[in-house]
């Protein structure tokens, strides 16, 4: 299951030491619906990636942090650093792409 990463909890994910796979997302966005189930899928099959769901709406720190202007947008996060990211629905196969880059 992919977390909920929140500002209390982002230094933490961020330096676990995995690949982490962040989705920005609102609870009221469609195409944020379309791809959750993919993230979640990821969050559950691939225990070597660290995989989190940020809420912009809740975490607006974040959201700016990254930059984020259009949702959902995905990033991976490699040693802490952003190394991907992607605006709008991906495919499974394009997210594991991006992990594995």
């Amino acid at each position: 299951m992919a977390i909920k990463v929140t500002s209390a909890n982002f230094e933490e994910i961020k330096n676990c030491g995995k690949p982490v796979l962040l989705d920005f997302y609102a609870d009221w966005c469609g195409p944020c619906r379309m791809v959750a189930p993919t993230v979640e899928e990821i969050a559950s099959e691939h225990p070597e990636y660290a995989v989190g769901k940020i809420n912009v709406d809740e975490e607006e720190a974040l959201a700016l942090q990254f930059g984020i202007v259009s949702i959902p947008t995905l990033i991976v996060l490699k040693e802490g650093a952003v190394a991907e990211k992607a605006v709008g629905v991906r495919s499974k196969e394009q997210l594991l792409a991006m992990l594995e880059a």
